[in-house]
């Protein structure tokens, strides 16, 4: 493996230390002391640069539709803080030992950097929302490649896997490897809501009978549900692909899975609306070859002990540190 897939390899797998992917600038170069959340080794942590990060997690939940109680949101905070802390002592670390990042890998990342905004002025504007020039993210990006290579250097060699810890884990873990049963469908679907009144009900089920007739008068699903579904596979002609139970409302989720391939049901109605599904394979429950899921298994196992060693090579650095923390949990 080159340096660069090794370095990749390494962002991948430890998300505390390299989250921070973002435009913004290190707490020490931004940030006076009194706005300190944390110390370490006399660096600043900027109350700035926390709510940042606790503000990403808080928004990634959202987004997933999930709403953390106070107390969940208060362990985020302090975990945050602590994968901060975690990050400003790896760097400190890569400086004892003189590792630096390569001029060409900040300049690759900044080329990907650049490469997440649809255009030079967009980059160009969120970097002047945020008040950073591009020496700054430049800086930026080399600590995280040189933490990154701090990490391939000291963990890695702790972080091998063997074929024997592979199948071992295979054979006692049979249950992580099992498919369910799993059904490809078509539909086509005419909205109304689940506590519309009788009229609007009764104006889409006319709807979706008119379709229906169409379809036993052989006129190709696809099209049909191009022309006529209000749901948002209607563009890929009604296509969901594969699915398993439990990844669907029920009463869609009971109509598919009695159906044999090629068969099309009756009007079915979910709080969506009312829907014509056609299936069009099926896929029986399997339980996954060891040969199959060798590769990703040695990955699995592989960042499950970076992980480990990781945070064991964090406690000995903070073990020797002066951290120092201003976080109160009202804040």
């Amino acid at each position: 493996m080159n340096t660069r897939g090794k370095i990749w390899f390494w962002t991948l797998l430890i998300a505390f230390a390299l989250a921070s992917n973002g435009l913004q600038a290190s707490a020490a170069e931004k940030q006076p002391p009194d706005d300190a959340v944390a110390t370490v080794n006399g660096t600043v942590i900027s109350k700035s640069e926390f709510d940042l990060q606790v503000g990403r997690v808080l928004e990634g939940l959202r987004r997933s539709g999930k709403s953390p109680t106070e107390a969940e949101q208060a362990q985020i905070r302090r975990e945050v803080l602590d994968n901060l802390i975690a990050r400003e002592l790896l760097y400190q670390e890569t400086q004892k030992k003189g590792i630096q990042a390569d001029e060409s890998a900040v300049d690759e990342q900044l080329k990907q950097l650049k490469g997440r905004f649809p255009s030079e002025a967009e980059y160009q504007s969120a970097m002047s929302r945020m008040n950073l020039t591009e020496a700054e993210v430049k800086s930026k990006l080399g600590r995280d490649i040189a933490i990154q290579q701090l990490i391939e250097d000291q963990i890695g060699p702790r972080a091998t896997v063997s074929e024997e810890e592979t199948k071992s884990f295979y054979d006692s873990n049979p249950d992580m490897f099992k498919v369910p049963e799993q059904v490809r469908a078509s539909h086509i679907l005419i909205k109304v809501d689940s506590q519309a009144d009788k009229s609007q009900k009764d104006e889409a089920r006319k709807k979706i009978e008119m379709v229906q007739q169409k379809l036993k008068k052989g006129e190709d699903f696809g099209t049909l549900a191009k022309e006529y579904s209000q749901g948002p596979s209607s563009g890929n002609k009604g296509d969901l692909g594969y699915f398993r139970r439990g990844q669907m409302v029920k009463p869609f989720e009971d109509a598919a899975f009695a159906l044999k391939p090629g068969e099309l049901s009756g009007i079915v109605e979910t709080r969506f609306g009312y829907h014509l599904i056609k299936v069009t394979d099926k896929k029986a429950a399997s339980t996954l070859t060891y040969a199959e899921v060798k590769d990703r298994l040695g990955q699995y196992i592989k960042q499950q002990k970076a992980q480990k060693e990781l945070g064991l090579y964090v406690d000995g650095l903070r073990k020797d540190a002066k951290v120092e923390s201003f976080l109160k949990e009202s804040s």
